[in-house]
């Protein structure tokens, strides 16, 4: 028997999953890294400990797998996207910290880009908003702010990627520089119409091109292993940014499927087909994935703080112990007791765009609790999510009929059933809850051979769970009312 090896690289955490034909998982590891923060606003990354904790839960998933190197058909690979990476093609060390997806920095340059008339350039081409969340910003901020590093790139000198860059170049010793067109997407200097890098947009952000990956589909073999990693030369087959790979993990295949991935951030993608729907509601319109010559799109909303408000919970203001704990704390108090967290601590994503909003915390009265406060942080997570998919239904004119879920936070029943509410749809969460990794590991199957087709895997997925909506529907809309207010008070905060 053989198997796929999915490699998750997340945010906070690098995980390695061994699946078998049936898509169950056999064995996972998964290793925390530190988080960089060096000023308000700003995030980072040491990519050589991202590198090195993804070969450390490798090896460990590979022996609670009981398996060996040599039954792996195939790796796949799915990542933290817009995340940035510069490092020397010579040494292969980075040059800095990598930039994460939640850096704020280049905020001011984004300003400057919109106030010259640039954003709908951007925009039509891209699918994406002039936000800092992106890569393309990042990447010229390393090339301007690191010495030197502007004529080293020039010169053919440096090479930038996404994690899944790094991740293959360290893989491959070096020997393949590639990202594929899910992660292109998400750049800024991707043209999602013609599938290919754009001139004009990197002559904007002043990048050379000789530092830039090649595109790759996102369902092909790239290359094998180093022979050194694992003691074997295991074929890499599939690459996806995280939340394109949850969607093809979710088997939303066809337009009009709508997944939403609780994670750090929460992501809400809608499948579109071949077809790139422009959203008039300040949505993304990214790659789906690119199998062979075909590329199919999807609408998506992003929330930039979800589970990370939980572990802000945790860590900052230690009420909980660990994650798990919050459902029980939230479910002291019968109800929010007036209290809104709004958990715009590194600025509001879709649909509001609000680099320079921060968290607040309203309606605290003297009888305000831990557990108020706890189950006002998970209820943010479902009304953030309310507002995504608002916008997403108006967008595609399609209205949802049910909302796949996936992610660690979707074990807590109470957000769930909260989340539900809500929408007023059920809310289907799957038996394989890792529809990540899993989504990694069905592209890479079916390069390899290991999976016939999309109709073989598509027959794998079953649902666990189904929560259907309970409240009446003037209580949930009263609900989102005053999340709105709280939302309003949380915006334009810090001083551009």
């Amino acid at each position: 028997m053989s198997f796929i090896l999915a490699l998750d690289q997340g945010t906070t955490s690098s995980r390695a999953l061994v699946f078998d034909h049936d898509g169950n998982v056999l064995g996972l590891a998964q290793k925390e890294f530190r988080q960089i923060f060096p000023q308000p606003g700003l995030v980072e990354h040491d990519a050589e400990e991202i590198w090195a904790s993804q070969v450390g839960v490798v090896v460990e998933a590979i022996a609670r797998a009981g398996i060996t190197a040599a039954d792996i058909a195939a790796i796949g690979i799915t990542n933290q996207r817009e995340t940035t990476v510069v490092w020397d093609r010579r040494t292969g060390r980075p040059i800095h910290h990598a930039v994460v997806w939640q850096d704020r920095r280049t905020a001011g340059e984004c300003d400057r880009l919109r106030a010259k008339g640039l954003e709908p350039t951007f925009r039509t081409r891209t699918g994406l908003v002039l936000d800092p969340y992106f890569s393309g910003t990042k990447l010229a901020w390393l090339l301007d702010n690191v010495p030197g590093a502007r004529a080293r790139a020039e010169a053919g000198e440096l090479a930038f990627g996404t994690v899944d860059s790094w991740l293959v170049w360290n893989l491959t010793g070096g020997e393949r520089h590639l990202t594929d067109a899910s992660n292109a997407s998400r750049t800024l200097l991707f043209n999602i119409h013609d599938g290919a890098w754009d001139p004009e947009l990197l002559e904007l952000l002043r990048i050379p091109p000789a530092i830039l990956p090649e595109v790759v589909a996102s369902s092909e073999v790239y290359g094998e292993t180093a022979a050194r990693f694992l003691a074997a030369r295991i074929p890499i087959c599939g690459i996806a940014g995280d939340q394109q790979a949850a969607l093809f993990g979710q088997l939303c295949d066809r337009p009009g499927m709508v997944k939403n991935t609780y994670g750090t951030g929460c992501f809400m993608l809608m499948q579109t087909g071949e077809r790139p729907v422009l959203s008039g509601r300040n949505l993304l319109t990214t790659v789906a994935c690119r199998l062979g010559s075909r590329t199919e799109y999807a609408l998506e909303g992003s929330v930039f703080v979800a589970g990370a408000a939980v572990q802000w919970l945790r860590d900052g203001l230690g009420i909980i112990r660990s994650s798990a704990e919050v459902e029980t704390l939230a479910a002291s108090v019968p109800d929010n007791g007036g209290v809104y967290l709004v958990p715009a601590f590194a600025g509001l994503g879709a649909p509001h765009w609000d680099p320079y909003a921060r968290g607040a915390l309203l309606g605290i009265t003297r009888g305000t609790t831990a557990g108020h406060i706890a189950r006002a942080t998970l209820e943010s997570i479902a009304f953030q999510t309310a507002d995504l998919l608002e916008a997403m239904e108006a967008d595609a004119a399609t209205p949802l009929a049910e909302l796949r879920v996936d992610g660690g936070a979707t074990a807590n029943n109470m957000l769930m059933q909260f989340q539900a509410d809500l929408l007023g749809v059920p809310v289907v969460r799957p038996r394989v809850r890792e529809t990540t990794a899993l989504g990694a590991a069905y592209l890479a199957g079916l390069a390899a051979g290991y999976w016939r087709d999309r109709a073989e895997i598509g027959r794998l997925w079953q649902a666990e769970h189904t929560f259907e909506p309970a409240m009446d529907r003037g209580r949930a809309a009263e609900l989102r009312s005053t999340w709105s207010r709280a939302l309003e008070r949380s915006q334009g905060w810090v001083q551009p």
